[in-house]
C-alpha cells in the first residue's frame, strides 16, 4: 500500500552501497543508528477516483530525508538515493538542514509517486 521507496533504494548498487539497508519509514529512524541514514514518510496523498469504478492509481507525495554527520556526506548520500529514485518517480522539492539536536545535516527530497493499486 505503501509506496516503494526502500526497494528503490537499497535495489539500487550505488545508494546501497553508501546506505545500506538503514531505510527506515515513518520519518524515524532507530536510536543510535550508523551513519549516514534515510527516513521516508508520505505527508499527502491522493487517490484518483473515478465515477463508474475504484481508484486504479493513487499519488503519493513522499518526502525523503538522508542524514549524514558531514555536509559533504549528506550531499554525497543524498545523489545516491535521488538517483536511485529519480528514473521512477518524479521530483518536486528540495531543501537541507540541520537537526538543532542532534546537529546531524540532513538534505529532504520530495518525489511523486504514481502507484498502481494491486
Amino acid at each position: 500500500m505503501l509506496p516503494n521507496v526502500y526497494s528503490l533504494i537499497t535495489g539500487d548498487a550505488t545508494a546501497a552501497a553508501i546506505v545500506g539497508n538503514r531505510v527506515y519509514r515513518h520519518g524515524m529512524a532507530p536510536q543510535d543508528v550508523a551513519l549516514p541514514y534515510v527516513t521516508w514518510f508520505v505527508p499527502s496523498a491522493a487517490m484518483e477516483n473515478t465515477l463508474s469504478e475504484q481508484p486504479k492509481v493513487d499519488a503519493y507525495s513522499v518526502q525523503v530525508d538522508v542524514w549524514s554527520d558531514s555536509d559533504a556526506g549528506v550531499e554525497h548520500a543524498a545523489k545516491a538515493v535521488r538517483n536511485a529514485i529519480e528514473p521512477h518517480h518524479h521530483m518536486t522539492l528540495v531543501s537541507n538542514g540541520r537537526d538543532p539536536d542532534t546537529m546531524r545535516y540532513r538534505i529532504s527530497m520530495t518525489f511523486t509517486f504514481w502507484t498502481d493499486r494491486d
